[in-house]
Order: structure tokens, then sequence, then C-alpha cells
């Protein structure tokens, strides 16, 4: 199983590939994407029957988009494909999910994807 992961924007794409076919998920994670991106994944996971063990790869979509969703989802990426021990790439554009797995079909693993941001992260002071 192959999952994919767009966090660029505040409606979060998540894609699994189950061996035949990918399911295309998707949902509004807004401000809660470090509360809710790990438990969205099993449960996404789950609904097909399957677990984080069951990945053999990992597509993320490196950008470019927000700054905070992209780091939160590369950093959840990172580690899972760290402590799991498969291969992950970064990919961006369009054809971002076609691109990676065709990436992963031949082999590659970036081990390790940065996010590319577009131009200078805008932080903005907390609401606080």
């Amino acid at each position: 199983m192959i999952i994919a992961l767009d966090t660029s924007t505040p409606v979060c794409h998540l894609s699994v590939h189950d061996g035949s076919e990918w399911h295309h998920h998707e949902w509004e994670a807004g401000r809660n994407l470090a509360h809710e991106l790990l438990g969205y994944l099993q449960k996404t996971l789950a609904s097909h029957d399957m677990t984080i063990k069951d990945m053999k790869g990992i597509v993320a979509f490196e950008g470019p988009g927000s700054f905070t969703g992209l780091r939160i989802g590369l950093t959840v990426l990172n580690t899972l494909a760290s402590s799991e021990h498969v291969p992950i790439v970064g990919v961006g554009g369009e054809d971002w999910i076609k691109t990676g797995q065709q990436r992963l079909e031949h082999g590659a693993d970036d081990e390790l994807v940065m996010p590319v941001y577009g131009g200078e992260p805008n932080i903005t002071t907390p609401r606080k």
C-alpha cells in the first residue's frame, strides 16, 4: 500500500493505493492539522482494512503551499518513513501522485523530504 498526502492548504488530501487503485479522501483540517493528522490517517487506513504497518511507500506533496501545513505534514511523513523503514518521495505539480508513484516503482527514496514554499514564509504573530 502507498499513501500520498498533501497538507499545503487547509483542505488536506490523503490518497491510499491498495495495490490496484487509488482511493482519494479530503478533510478540512484548518488549524487542527497537528492534532488530527495521525488520527485521520489511521482512521482512513482502517476504512480500507489497512494499518500504518501495511505501507510500502509514501508520496509527499512538497509544495508550494502553506508554511505550517507543509511543515506539519512533511514532519509526520518523514517520521513514518523513517520509523517504518519505507521509501518516501517528495513531488510537486498537478500530477504529483502519479509522478510519486512512478518514482517509487523505479526504486526512488528521497529519505527526507523538505518543503518547497514557493517564496519566503509569511509568519504571522500568534493570536493570543
